[in-house]
């Protein structure tokens, strides 16, 4: 069977253990504007390269957070979950954003290059020289240190461009201007706090300039560390917003929702600690962030309860069954409101001559 360039890369990369001594190395040609070259040593496949009609618009940013390992990458597009094939890496190693007509494979490439011990501008060219439909690619790299390199092709949708600065790089095609990429590195440079904050603020500046030329319709961020899910898992923050108006908006919101979750770690300690007052300002701050969390309202009753403040915590209940109508069921289930199981004020919330006991599980299939 025929192997493709980019198949070849990435069996070349699993074999290689570390770049050649420049010594020992052929000099390769950079590659030049407009042309996909050939790495040399490998076959290459027709020089006729393949285009698609209309390469899809984005912009992005990868960026890194050097004070906590973060890697991360944010993009917009008036296209249909650009998320899904549009952002790349693994924590500890790069964040990579392929886009315009985005190669899943430059991914997994780039990190295999990259753990190869290849720098940023070294797995850059190797991917272009590599890939037959460089001429239809944009993308961008950061790597753990900082390292940037970018490739946005002559021939993909005006307005094109990236701009490359301390620890980011912001790139975007089919968009209104310049502008578009300018601000959303402004932007990501003059702003503070959590790395997902800055990218999501980075994506707003590049919308306010102009954004993609053609609309909006779905936005992506990721954030990557190290072994961050039960240790094996690095993705620290997996937001998309696949179709939608305002997709920004969204995934803004949907960021809120995820913030306000965490303003309430740790409660249950303040619970026990009769740190009433710090429970209830946690519980205040995450609906201050997301009003509509209902699971808020529960936290606020469970406070209450700690207080035997019955009423106030069945007045947040009924906040919380307002906003999810389900809760009344929940909550009945749940041993931590037995004190309110049996009040009238509690019952009046929902139809009580609904519930009933729930049936015997199947673990083990039914």
């Amino acid at each position: 069977m025929r192997m493709s360039r980019l198949s070849a890369a990435l069996a070349l990369a699993a074999f290689v253990p570390y770049p050649l001594a420049a010594e020992d190395a052929a000099v390769a040609p950079a590659p030049l504007p407009g042309l996909a070259q050939p790495v040399p040593g490998l076959a290459s496949e027709s020089g006729d390269y393949k285009y698609e009609a209309e390469p899809y618009g984005t912009y992005s940013i990868v960026a890194l957070d050097p004070e906590t390992g973060e890697l991360g990458v944010g993009v917009q597009s008036n296209t249909i979950a650009v998320g899904a094939r549009t952002r790349w890496g693994k924590g500890g190693v790069a964040a990579i954003a392929s886009q315009a007509s985005s190669n899943p494979m430059f991914g997994e490439m780039g990190v295999a290059l990259l753990e190869r011990g290849f720098t940023v501008e070294e797995a850059r060219d190797m991917m272009i020289g590599m890939d037959e439909g460089a001429l239809n690619r944009q993308f961008a790299i950061i790597d753990i240190n900082g390292n940037t390199a970018a490739w946005t092709s002559p021939d993909i949708t005006d307005w094109k461009g990236h701009h490359c600065g301390v620890n980011y790089c912001a790139q975007g095609n089919t968009l209104t201007g310049p502008d578009v990429v300018l601000d959303m590195a402004a932007a990501f440079e003059a702003s503070e706090g959590p790395l997902a904050a800055r990218l999501l603020t980075a994506l707003e500046a590049a919308e306010a300039a102009g954004g993609d030329r053609r609309g909006t319709q779905s936005a992506g961020l990721l954030i990557l560390e190290p072994r961050s899910i039960a240790d094996y898992g690095d993705r620290a923050l997996d937001l998309r917003v696949d179709e939608s108006l305002n997709p920004l908006a969204e995934l803004r919101r949907v960021y809120n929702a995820t913030i306000a979750g965490q303003a309430t770690n740790g409660l249950a300690t303040l619970i026990e600690e009769g740190k009433y007052t710090e429970a209830l300002a946690a519980v205040n701050e995450a609906l201050t962030i997301d009003p509509l969390r209902d699971a808020a309202y529960l936290q606020m009753a469970d406070v209450y309860i700690a207080m035997d403040d019955v009423p106030a915590a069945v007045e947040a209940l009924g906040k919380a069954i307002e906003l999810n109508p389900k809760a009344y069921y929940q909550i009945l289930r749940d041993e931590d409101f037995a004190p309110i199981h049996a009040n009238a004020d509690f019952l009046a919330l929902g139809d009580f001559s609904a519930f009933a006991p729930l049936a015997p599980s199947a673990p083990e299939g039914i």
